[in-house]
């Protein structure tokens, strides 16, 4: 690719314009002299306001840097928040407060998912599965009518496919996905399964592995299953494990092998309790299996009388995300800590009863719940008297439709997304900034070719403009080769099959769609909350849209 070193001093000498200038002047440098320096002295429009622009920025940039500085600590935004309008912040537990060693905690579920299988009359072959969870990423779409796996961009279009374990060609990805991905209802049919959580990379990996298995035509009793079937079948095996004891009791056992101890949650945790903020746990997980994580996540000394729930104002334990967000009819039921032995109660019509004060009353009770729903929690979140609001709750989930999308369609909760995939993602960005910076020129660059053939192709055609043209398509056609090979390169850095999680092709991908719509916050760990305080104020900045460029 000899010709790129040229082509790049092209789009120097076509692109360049002078830098435009900051609208606020910056002051001038000091005259040898030692005449008085200028200053910026910015005034409101509408009052009488002023300051100083160059002190003040000077003495912000003279303040030291908070820690951390490791950016995958950091907490970003996507729609405005200040925390001191928050009254109350909820968390999940599994992959949010409690993270997990991979592989060795998704191979519970495999390897006890692959047993009841082989039980339910699958072939002995599928013993011999085995488990690799960098082949896989959340956000994609799992097409179980036909076996196929999608990842998509934020306008509905297939840029990824693959069948099993195999690649799908451009032309049969297109020939069944491309002609309806602009409708309405593309991809909402019962047979796509968003995998928008990291428990379903599980499923993702067995599945495959079955159709690849079918596909092959040496099996009898998968000839008879057809490809939903069978995912059907892997997905109730995966969830009887989660059901049965073959991963809680284990994890029972020997949690340090599976979970994550974080030193940063409890000092969270304690953080927002001692600023007055209700903190409360809604996680799906029953109350055994609560107990045994959270037992091991903090230690007994944490906490004056040695109690992990005490960190908390409130806990629900198997609330069944997300019915518990969308069903007011689902009933309450206290757990009893000691023995897990369930009683029936009502958190609104007991806790009218027991006004005034009735929410602290009722909790007093005692403050471990199953099921429920997110009337009842409202009326234990009392505030001075009144149920605290949507707006006035923050929760943290890992789950992009039932810890997030949902609780902000359906309540109106400020939301925050755990990702911890992030980590990763945004170290191999570090290392692949130059790449992408390679990648940008050659775009632009492209761009600034097709918009000089469209101007020549405007003008009488003639000797010269038809050679000038024939040149510039022709120098297009080889940046498309070289996008081919360093896009490709670039892409498999990332992940080696469905590359970026939150890009697909040079659009935003489905995942990334959902988190900037539906995420008022993200961020790699729960625990990053730890610095923030309760007087933070998040803001945004929007990216600008083309015609902003144009007048730049």
């Amino acid at each position: 690719m000899t010709w790129l070193p040229s082509l790049l001093l092209l789009l120097v000498l076509v692109l360049h314009r002078p830098a435009a200038a900051f609208h606020v002047p910056a002051s001038k440098p000091a005259s040898s002299s030692k005449a008085p320096k200028s200053t910026t002295i910015l005034r409101s429009a509408s009052t009488s306001t002023s300051f100083d622009y160059s002190m003040v920025k000077g003495t912000v940039d003279s303040l030291p840097d908070p820690s951390p500085v490791d950016p995958t600590y950091d907490v970003f935004c996507n729609r405005e928040l200040n925390m001191n309008s928050l009254a109350a912040i909820g968390f999940d537990m599994d992959y949010t407060l409690a993270q997990y060693h991979v592989p060795e905690f998704d191979n519970l579920a495999f390897d006890g998912a692959k047993q009841k299988l082989v039980d339910m009359g699958y072939p002995e072959e599928v013993l011999g599965f085995t488990y690799d969870p960098s082949r896989w990423i959340r956000g994609l779409i799992i097409d179980i009518k036909r076996g196929n796996f999608l990842k998509i961009d934020k306008h509905k279009y297939t840029r990824v496919a693959y069948h099993g374990s195999q690649e799908m060609s451009s032309e049969a990805r297109k020939a069944l996905y491309a002609q309806t991905f602009n409708k309405k209802d593309s991809f909402g049919e019962s047979f796509y399964i968003n995998m928008d959580t990291l428990f379903q990379i599980v499923d993702a990996e067995l599945y495959s592995q079955l159709i690849d298995l079918k596909d092959n035509n040496e099996f009898e009793f998968l000839d008879g299953k057809t490809y939903e079937e069978m995912y059907r079948d892997a997905r109730a095996c995966v969830d009887l494990c989660h059901r049965d004891g073959v991963i809680k009791d284990e994890v029972a056992r020997n949690p340090a092998k599976y979970v994550v101890k974080d030193p940063n949650m409890v000092p969270m945790l304690k953080q927002y309790k001692e600023k007055g903020i209700k903190v409360f746990l809604v996680t799906n997980s029953l109350w055994t299996y609560t107990q045994d994580v959270m037992s091991f996540l903090v230690d007994p000394e944490d906490t004056e009388s040695g109690d992990w729930t005490d960190l908390f104002d409130l806990i629900i334990v198997g609330s069944c995300k997300p019915a518990f967000l969308v069903d007011p009819r689902r009933d309450l039921f206290r757990v009893d800590k000691a023995s897990g032995q369930l009683t029936n109660t009502d958190g609104v019509y007991e806790i009218a009863a027991l006004n005034p004060n009735g929410a602290t009353k009722f909790l007093e009770q005692g403050n471990v719940f199953q099921n429920g729903n997110f009337n009842q929690l409202a009326a234990m979140l009392d505030l001075d008297g009144k149920a605290i609001t949507g707006e006035q709750i923050l929760y943290v989930g890992d789950h992009l439709y039932s810890d997030v999308l949902r609780s902000k369609r359906t309540l109106g909760w400020r939301t925050a997304l755990i990702v911890p995939e992030l980590e990763e993602e945004m170290k191999t960005s570090e290392s692949q900034k130059e790449t992408n910076e390679e990648i940008m020129k050659l775009r632009k660059l492209r761009e600034t070719i097709s918009v000089k053939a469209n101007a020549l192709r405007l003008l009488p055609s003639n000797q010269e403009n038809d050679e000038q043209l024939e040149t510039l398509l022709d120098s297009d056609r080889k940046i498309k080769e070289a996008l081919v090979d360093i896009v490709g390169s670039h892409h498999k850095a990332y992940n080696p099959i469905w590359g970026q999680l939150f890009k697909a092709g040079y659009e935003d991908s489905r995942f990334a769609y959902y988190t900037a719509n539906y995420a008022c916050l993200y961020m790699t760990k729960a625990s990053n909350l730890r610095y923030v305080s309760d007087q933070r104020a998040f803001r945004t900045f929007s990216n600008p849209l083309p015609h902003n460029s144009a007048t730049e």
